[in-house]
């Protein structure tokens, strides 16, 4: 008997699995291209007639140089553009999928659509009605304590809101509600805390993205659908993200709350409708551990510490100007004098500043 026909029924069920895995491929590539392309076009478009005019959007960075956050705004809208042309794509392949994979498509599509865009329109109103008055969770909290409302806690509030939403759409449990809500909103402040220096918000986005679709793309078919239909849906967000990481890098504009936060926000989503409940308790708890850790520590001062991360928060940005030396006027009249000893010169009078 010939190997082919050893191998007839186990050939089929291999080709469909290889008819799926390209499908799901070419809609992935398809949608981070839309994902790209209109996170781009709206950055474009707002920025030549930004909404309440360009000062409303503009902001001092780290090194006194305008930037604008314009950038955040055009990555939310060009991440819910690719989510909802990926599960429009699943769509079309129904007949590869199946209809469990196109209900799947669209329920994952829609988690992430509500998350992105309330965790973009709370950000926005912080980003244009808020101060830095207030900081964090304490901060804000704080305030509340004393009858203050802040616009941090109307955002928190909203965000938190925000999750519930998007987690009774991925369904499941009260204790899976729960876990995903707190992923969403958990993600979304998560990524908003590291958006302090160019581009290190979106790369930590691209590395949770990697974490979160390891784990989800080896899960096979199950209550939310085929293989590969969480995988894939993290795709369009980061590819936004990419598409104006030159801007972020160049320092000519930054993600801002609007666009940090439902970056991290459909990430938070993606990953409540494709990851096991270990995995998202573990997700969650890690979470969890660093938003507290932010109000203890500077996350800009460990990461100078750390030479790996600093290399890795380094690439591809513009160099750190090195510090000018100070001279303190008494060590400078010493310099002058021979530092007390005729006939010698002070040394090592010169003392800079410390860095960050």
């Amino acid at each position: 008997m010939s190997p082919g026909r050893l191998r007839g029924p186990a050939g089929r069920r291999s080709s469909g699995r290889s008819g799926r895995r390209l499908v799901a491929a070419a809609g992935a590539g398809v949608s981070g291209l839309t994902a790209a392309g209109a996170a781009r076009l709206a950055y474009s478009v707002l920025s030549r007639r930004p909404p309440g005019g360009t000062k409303a959007w503009s902001r001092t960075n780290h090194r006194g140089e305008p930037v604008t956050l314009l950038e955040g705004p055009a990555a939310a809208a060009g991440a819910i553009a690719g989510v909802l042309a990926w599960a429009g794509l699943r769509t079309v392949a129904g007949s590869v999928h199946g209809p469990a994979g196109v209900s799947a498509a669209w329920r994952v599509a829609a988690a992430m659509t509500v998350a992105g865009s309330g965790a973009a329109g709370f950000g926005a109103y912080d980003d244009l009605a808020g101060s830095s008055d207030r900081r964090g969770f304490r901060g804000h909290l704080g305030a509340l304590r004393h009858g203050e409302v802040t616009t941090g806690a109307v955002k928190l509030g909203g965000i938190g809101a925000t999750g519930i939403a998007s987690a009774a759409l991925v369904g499941g449990d009260a204790a899976d509600l729960v876990i995903n809500a707190g992923l969403v909103a958990g993600l979304a402040n998560l990524l908003n805390l590291l958006d302090l220096r160019p581009g290190r918000a979106i790369k930590a986005a691209i590395a949770s993205g990697a974490l979160i679709a390891w784990p989800a793309g080896r899960h096979r078919a199950g209550a939310t659908g085929p293989e590969g239909t969480r995988a894939t849906a993290l795709l369009p967000p980061l590819a936004a993200a990419l598409a104006l990481l030159p801007e972020d890098l160049g320092e000519r504009a930054m993600l801002g709350d609007a666009g940090a936060n439902a970056l991290g926000a459909m990430l938070g989503a993606a990953a409540s409708s494709g990851l096991s409940r270990p995995a998202r308790v573990a997700l969650l708890a890690v979470i969890a551990g660093l938003t507290a850790a932010s109000e203890k520590v500077s996350f800009t001062a460990v990461i100078a510490r750390t030479p790996a991360l600093r290399r890795l928060d380094m690439l591809g940005r513009r160099p750190v100007p090195p510090e000018p030396a100070v001279l303190i006027p008494v060590q400078r009249l010493a310099d002058q004098h021979g530092g007390g000893r005729p006939g010698r010169p002070a040394e090592n009078t010169d003392i800079a500043p410390p860095r960050e």
